[in-house]
């Protein structure tokens, strides 16, 4: 699901959902005069389009590196050939689950949780400036939430010719759920809410309940969540 919020003039968010490939990946342009919406459908059909799962890949974290690197060339090459989108770029957070195994990639503050009866766990970790001052010990992470600098990116889609994708794998159980998340959510509503929410409604519920509450805390940003609930 994705919403333009209550500010923004143009929705610079993009989603792929794939439950044949369980492949599911958000994305957070950025760039004026509608770099930003570009970039992030350029990255989320890059990999639509060349993340070819079969029966005989073995190294799923590998097929979303290559992947999510095309994607990389393509906005830079775009953004570097055209006066009228100098600058864009976009987050990246993709999954893709296969039997008991959840492999990640991400670029950016987009994030990806996995949650519990017990727990939400965040699985990737921010390239923001905020995130960098908050692992040296300058900021606590309530000074963080409310930093000037705090949208401020160390790393992200299309900026530079050649980038570094985190990628993370991890066993899922059945009954675990993963969130996708845009930093229009996370800015507005805080992990122990996203995880009473998810916990205590149907999936879809969820959703819903959680794209009002961002939105109702002024929506100042798009907001995108992809929730997924795993079975075998």
């Amino acid at each position: 699901m994705t919403n333009i919020g209550l500010v923004r003039k143009v929705n610079e968010d993009s989603y792929l959902v794939d439950e044949v490939r369980n492949l599911f990946v958000v994305a957070d342009g950025m760039g004026g005069h509608k770099g930003g919406e570009l970039a992030s459908t350029i990255a989320i059909k890059t990999i639509d389009d060349f993340c070819i799962i079969d029966k005989n890949l073995e190294n799923f974290n590998e097929l979303l590196r290559k992947t999510i690197e095309k994607a990389n060339s393509l906005i830079y090459n775009k953004a570097h050939t055209d006066e009228g989108f100098v600058g864009m770029g976009t987050t990246i957070t993709a999954i893709i689950m296969h039997k008991d195994r959840l492999h990640i990639a991400n670029i950016g503050d987009s994030r990806a949780y996995l949650i519990t009866k017990d727990k939400i766990c965040l699985l990737t970790q921010d390239h923001s400036l905020v995130r960098e001052l908050m692992n040296t010990g300058e900021i606590t992470e309530e000074e963080a939430n409310n930093h000037p600098n705090k949208n401020i990116l160390t790393r992200a889609l299309g900026i530079e010719q050649d980038v570094k994708v985190d990628l993370f794998e991890r066993e899922i159980k059945p009954g675990e759920c993963i969130l996708l998340c845009t930093d229009g959510l996370t800015n507005q509503v805080k992990d122990e809410e996203i995880f009473n929410i998810i916990t205590n409604n149907k999936l879809e519920e969820a959703v819903n309940n959680l794209m009002d509450l961002a939105l109702k805390r002024g929506g100042k940003d798009n907001i995108t969540l992809v929730l997924v609930n795993y079975n075998e």
